[in-house]
């Protein structure tokens, strides 16, 4: 199976990062893989993306025309992407940011309250690892415990004090989808 994932939206969201740890945690399991990550001059609060390709086979090209995979965290990238989905791709969306809802029905979507639910954490930055967990859990890209194990690797040693909170996060979009 492959996932062609592009994850979308302001910089300073952590999209970026989001897209390392999935990439991480494919590498752990062995997986093929690329990580691409794109943004503007501006970076923080400017539009960014990263596309990412977990795959058992090997990946010809780390560019994405369709993806089967969009996580969008503002309404800018979800008007961007969507129409590029792949028909039955899966599209989530942080609804707490995003106000409308996919107009295709041919994908399924998902809309997880990311950013409401972060706050309610105390934890207003890791709304995107809470998306991260919510694609995992329903997908099945990778295993969950493995995104636990990436983590790790992937937390800089300045900001290792957040390990257990973007552990937190992840697990309640994992929480957020077996809730659904």
């Amino acid at each position: 199976m492959t996932y062609e994932t592009i994850m979308a939206g302001f910089g300073g969201q952590g999209l970026l990062f989001s897209g390392k740890v999935l990439a991480h945690a494919a590498l752990i399991e062995g997986k093929e893989l690329s990580w691409l990550p794109s943004y503007g001059p501006e970076m923080r609060g400017g539009t960014c993306n990263c596309s990412v390709i977990v795959s058992d086979t090997p990946v010809g090209s780390p560019i994405i025309a369709h993806p089967n995979i969009l996580m969008v965290m503002n309404e800018p990238s979800l008007d961007k992407f969507e129409a590029a989905v792949a028909p039955g791709g899966a599209v989530f969306v942080d609804s707490s940011l995003v106000p409308r809802k996919v107009s295709r029905t041919d994908v399924d979507a998902y809309y997880v309250p990311a950013t409401k639910m972060a706050g309610d954490m105390e934890a207003t930055s890791l709304a995107n690892m809470i998306l991260l967990g919510a694609i995992v859990e329903k997908l099945k890209c990778v295993r969950f415990g493995t995104v636990l194990e990436a983590l790790k690797h992937t937390i800089s040693a300045r900001k290792a004090s957040l390990l257990d909170l973007n552990v937190k996060a992840v697990t309640a979009g994992r929480d957020f989808i077996l809730g659904a």
